[in-house]
């Protein structure tokens, strides 16, 4: 019961969190590519990593579970390539896909093993 009302507050500080950090590197880099959603969720897929290593019980998994899932979205990320293959960019769309899961599952490894120190 408790984990509820955790998640809840840490569901709107992360979302207010990946608003910041999307509109910093997308403010420095523009928004042909979206690396202002990819850097939110390659953070993401590190703690998510991090977590899974040290998680001592469920009700923390849920708790900050949570809070990473709504960090980093799954929703924003096909949106964002999206985006891309309507603007007649499917490269952009493809490199998208290929560096957010071939850089994401080496995050989540590399945040595994940091978390496991």
């Amino acid at each position: 019961m408790l984990a509820i009302p955790k998640s809840v507050g840490q569901r709107r500080s992360s979302s207010s969190s990946r608003y910041v950090l999307d509109s910093a590197v997308s403010g420095r880099t523009g928004r042909a590519f979206p690396t202002g959603i990819l850097a939110v969720n390659l953070f993401g897929a590190f703690f998510a990593g991090a977590l899974n290593a040290t998680a001592f019980d469920n009700e923390a998994i849920t708790v900050f579970a949570s809070a990473i899932g709504s960090f980093s979205t799954f929703s924003a990320w096909m949106f964002e390539t999206q985006r891309l293959i309507a603007g007649k960019r499917a490269d952009l769309a493809c490199l998208n896909i290929a560096i957010s899961l071939i850089v994401g599952f080496s995050m989540v490894a590399l945040g595994y093993s940091m978390g496991g120190l």
